[in-house]
């Protein structure tokens, strides 16, 4: 199973993880890696009402394929790679990496990979709202300040 979507709803993480499992196990897979990312509810000491995912569609899901199938070797058998967009409050999933492999060295070492590819490469924008202003966040550490335009 590898699969790339940017959706808008929660996954159920049960039915993926079983889901896998059960194409997986007979194929010798020992490992089955989940990373779950979360919007965060304090960045640099501000409290954070929403974040705002936006994705540049069709070009994002198509990227999302293509970091996939290029990740694709030899001991990973699953790689399930799924990206939320819209306003999401603290503390709601924004991505799940599901990575299936032969052993857990492989599983660990793919879905981190993948992750940081997908984060850096996938064009997804990331508005965060917070107390102290909104910010389009660049990378994990880089935010800029958004400005208010000025009605004429």
């Amino acid at each position: 199973m590898f699969e790339g979507r940017i959706v808008k709803e929660e996954i159920d993480i049960n039915k993926v993880v079983k889901n896998i499992i059960a194409r997986t196990y007979g194929e010798g897979a020992g490992a089955l890696v989940v990373f779950i990312g979360y919007v965060k509810g304090v960045v640099e000491g501000h409290t954070v009402n929403e974040l705002d995912y936006q994705a540049y569609e069709p070009y994002a899901t198509k990227k999302l394929q293509e970091i996939i199938n290029e990740e694709k070797e030899d001991g990973v058998l699953s790689i399930v790679v799924y990206h939320r967009v819209g306003d999401l409050k603290p503390g709601e999933p924004t991505i799940y990496v599901f990575v299936s492999a032969l052993d857990r060295t492989k599983a660990f070492e793919k879905a981190r990979r993948i992750l940081e590819r997908v984060k850096h490469e996938v064009p997804i924008f990331k508005l965060e709202k917070r107390d102290d202003g909104e910010y389009w966040v660049l990378g994990d550490k880089n935010r800029v300040k958004r400005e208010k335009k000025e009605k004429k």
